[in-house]
């Protein structure tokens, strides 16, 4: 039963950002914002939670596993074009293959669904960190997808399918995988998800000056995810 909701969750959390991106997408502060939110919570999710356990395993060669994760993430962007942190505004659909939009995006989120398949707590922070983290995502990808027109097309819907349904696929996967394997999964996906943080937390504001409205939302995001850690525990 908690692997059904977890699936539940993981679809509506995308068909919520589909939504906001559809009818705010147009907003480019507004996406910002959600995504410098989502970076204060994902990097406070590895930190408080995915790389404790992944080093409590003691194997010594487990970080290998998290600059790989980096890696991989870098590879993905090359194929999604930074879709993951909120660079959709100066791309044209011509400019971004949808094929490769879909595989990128797809290898991504099938990633993150692969140690859900031994959770059994509902809302923990990994499983909030994901849906945390595909809000922001499905935000720009509705927003991309809607551009210019008035209703999503059968291909937007068949690329909003893949990716909704691409953790969920890799839950339901991650049940054949070894336990033992969950681990290096989990480390990858610790990469992934600091790379993604970091790019969007780090890239230089205007002028290099400080953004104090960036901080504060970075600190809120923080917040979130520790209130949620400090439940959990």
């Amino acid at each position: 039963m908690v692997q059904f909701f977890i699936f539940i969750l993981l679809i509506l959390s995308v068909v919520a950002g589909i939504i906001l991106g559809k009818y705010f997408g147009k907003q480019e502060k507004f996406a910002k914002n959600l995504l410098i939110l989502s970076a204060g919570f994902l990097i406070t999710i590895c930190l408080t939670d995915v790389f404790p356990e992944v080093y409590s395993s003691e194997n010594h060669l487990i970080g290998l596993w998290i600059i790989g994760g980096v890696l991989v993430q870098m590879i993905l962007e090359s194929m999604t074009k930074g879709f993951e942190h909120g660079h959709f505004h100066s791309h044209s659909e011509k400019a971004i293959l949808p094929i490769a939009l879909m595989i990128g995006l797809f290898f991504h989120a099938f990633l993150e669904g692969i140690p859900l398949a031994s959770e059994t707590e509902i809302f923990s922070p990994y499983l909030m960190g994901i849906l945390f983290h595909n809000l922001p995502i499905s935000f720009v990808l509705g927003a991309f997808l809607i551009k210019g027109r008035k209703t999503f097309t059968a291909k937007s819907w068949l690329i909003i399918s893949i990716f909704a349904l691409a953790s969920p696929v890799g839950l339901f996967l991650g049940h054949y995988f070894n336990p033992d394997l969950k681990i290096y999964f989990l480390a990858v996906v610790g990469g992934i998800f600091l790379h993604i943080a970091s790019v969007i937390i780090f890239e230089s504001s205007n002028n290099h000056n400080i953004d104090w409205k960036k901080i504060g939302l970075v600190i809120l995001g923080v917040l979130l995810a520790l209130s949620g850690h400090l439940l959990h525990g």
